[in-house]
């Protein structure tokens, strides 16, 4: 096992991490009252993570040299990730719930981005396999994450409409 195989391993863990926080906010916002919307595509999602952390972890030599610019790039990206999940609070999870009645969350990230979360992972599915050197990682599960975004964000569009005034609808 080299560093490639070591910081797979750490965004594994984050990502267990996450998880964690998001079946704990899934459960508390579900007993309030918030129901999920598109429970359907979600698997998609977990196959997809899942097999770009299994593919990098093991199809990347141990021995790859690992760009440390495109690195320091994918910490940033983490460095976003951290602003959505505090910028969401309570409300972050890793599915499309919806409570009726709450406020859209109009702060960090989300005063100038709609979706900064799905900008962010499409940069992590890019970046860090182009940091192990693993140009057709890169490409191939950036390519399969379009449609499952653009699905996904249709659906939560239609979940959140509800709650979106026209006059928050022209600001965002």
């Amino acid at each position: 096992m080299g560093w490639p195989q070591v910081i797979v391993l750490l965004v594994a863990l984050q990502r267990l991490g996450e998880l964690v926080l998001a079946a704990r906010n899934t459960r508390r916002l579900k007993a309030e009252g918030a129901r999920e919307e598109g429970a359907g595509h979600y698997p998609l999602f977990v196959l997809l993570h899942g097999g770009w952390l299994a593919s990098l972890f093991v199809l990347t030599p141990a021995g790859a040299a690992v760009d440390p610019w495109l690195l320091a790039l994918f910490v940033a990206l983490q460095a976003g990730r951290v602003w959505v999940i505090a910028s969401l609070g309570r409300f972050w999870t890793t599915r499309i719930l919806t409570l009726p009645g709450a406020p859209l969350v109009r702060r960090g990230p989300y005063r100038w981005v709609r979706h900064p979360n799905y900008l962010i992972v499409a940069g992590e599915l890019a970046v860090l396999p182009l940091a192990l050197g693993e140009v057709w990682l890169a490409v191939a599960f950036s390519l399969l994450n379009v449609p499952l975004t653009w699905h996904r964000i249709r659906v939560e569009e239609t979940a959140l409409a509800p709650r979106v005034s026209p006059a928050a609808s022209r600001a965002a």
